[in-house]
C-alpha cells in the first residue's frame, strides 16, 4: 500500500510540474503586459526599464526557474497590475469562492439525489423523461447564458434577488444555482445509472423477497451502494467549482478567484494567472489522489494495477 501511495504522489508531482510549465508558456503567449501598463507614446527606454523591473527581460528558462523556485517556497510572485503579493490576493478571495462552491454543491446534491433516485425507480415514465431533459439542458446550456437569463428574470423584472456582489444569503441564490446547474445534470445521470445497476442486483431482489419495504430497499440499501461513484464525482467537481467558476463569478461580479483569473488574463498579469491555475490543478490532483488512495483501501486489487 505504501508503494502505491508513493507512486501516486510521484505522479501527482510530475503532473503539477507539467501544468506549471504549460501555464507559464501559454500565459506569455498572450502578449507583453507592458503594452497595457504604459501609454501609447511610451519610449523604448520606458518599455525596457519596465520590463527589467518586472523581470521580463530575462530568458524564459530563467523566468521559469525563478517562478518554480519561489513557488516551492510558497511565494507566488507579485501581481503586475495590483502590485501586491499574489498570495494575499488569493487569501482575500479564496474564502468567497469556497463559500459559493459549498452552496452550489449543496444545491446540486439537494436537486440531483431526488431526481436521480426517482428517475431510476420510475424508469421509462414521464418523470424519467423530464429528469433526462433536465440533465441534457444542464450539460448543454452555457453557464454564462443561464446566469444572464436568471438575472433578467429574478433580478431585473421580478426584483426578487440582488443582481451581483456579496453581502446577504440572497446574494448566493443566483450564482450558486447557476454554478451548481451543471453538477446537478452530471450527478443526477450518474446516480440514475448507478441506481439502475443496483436495483437489478441479486441482493436487492433478495431483500424484496424477504419482504423489506420498498422505501427501505430504495433509500437505504440501493442508494447506499449507488453513492460510491457519485461521491467521487462530487469530490472532484467540488474542487473544480472552487477555482473554475470564471464565467459565473464574472457574470455576477462575485469577488472570488474565478473573477481574479479573468482579470489576470485581460491585463496579462502572469503571476496571477499562474497562481490560480496552479491552485486549481493542485486541488483537483489532490482530490483525485485522495479518492484513488481511498479506493485502494476499499479494493486491494487496485494497488497492483
Amino acid at each position: 500500500m505504501q508503494r502505491y501511495i508513493v507512486r501516486r504522489l510521484f505522479q501527482s508531482v510530475l503532473a503539477l510540474l507539467a501544468i506549471s510549465l504549460l501555464v507559464f508558456l501559454m500565459s506569455r503567449m498572450t502578449g507583453d503586459p507592458t503594452m497595457l501598463m504604459l501609454p501609447d507614446d511610451a519610449s523604448q527606454e520606458d518599455i525596457a526599464r519596465l520590463r527589467r523591473a518586472l523581470g521580463l527581460d530575462q530568458p524564459l528558462t530563467v523566468q521559469y526557474w525563478v517562478f518554480l523556485s519561489k513557488a516551492a517556497q510558497g511565494d507566488l510572485g507579485r501581481s503586475i497590475k495590483g502590485q501586491m503579493p499574489v498570495t494575499e490576493m488569493l487569501t482575500e478571495r479564496l474564502p468567497n469562492s469556497l463559500k459559493l462552491a459549498a452552496v452550489a454543491m449543496g444545491v446540486a446534491v439537494l436537486m440531483a439525489f431526488p431526481l436521480g433516485v426517482v428517475a431510476a425507480v420510475k424508469r421509462g415514465t414521464a418523470f424519467d423523461t423530464v429528469a433526462n431533459i433536465v440533465a441534457v439542458l444542464g450539460q448543454s446550456l452555457p453557464q454564462f447564458w443561464v446566469g444572464i437569463v436568471l438575472i433578467q428574470i429574478f433580478a431585473v423584472r421580478l426584483r426578487w434577488l440582488p443582481v451581483a456582489g456579496v453581502g446577504t444569503l440572497w446574494h448566493y441564490v443566483l450564482p450558486a444555482f447557476t454554478l451548481g446547474w451543471f453538477v446537478v445534470a452530471g450527478m443526477m445521470r450518474l446516480l440514475r445509472s448507478s441506481m439502475l445497476d443496483i436495483l437489478g442486483s441479486e441482493f436487492v431482489k433478495l431483500a424484496r423477497i424477504k419482504g423489506v419495504p420498498e422505501t427501505a430497499v430504495i433509500w437505504k440499501h440501493a442508494l447506499r451502494n449507488a453513492m460510491i461513484p457519485v461521491l467521487t464525482f462530487g469530490a472532484v467537481y467540488l474542487a473544480i467549482l472552487v477555482t473554475g467558476a470564471i464565467l459565473v463569478e464574472t457574470v455576477f461580479a462575485w469577488p472570488g478567484i474565478g473573477q481574479l483569473i479573468y482579470q489576470g488574463i485581460v491585463f496579462r498579469d502572469f503571476p496571477v494567472v499562474q497562481a490560480v491555475v496552479l491552485l486549481t490543478a493542485g486541488l483537483v490532483i489532490a482530490v483525485n489522489m485522495l479518492v484513488d488512495i481511498l479506493y485502494a483501501y476499499l479494493d486491494p486489487r487496485i494497488r497492483y494495477r
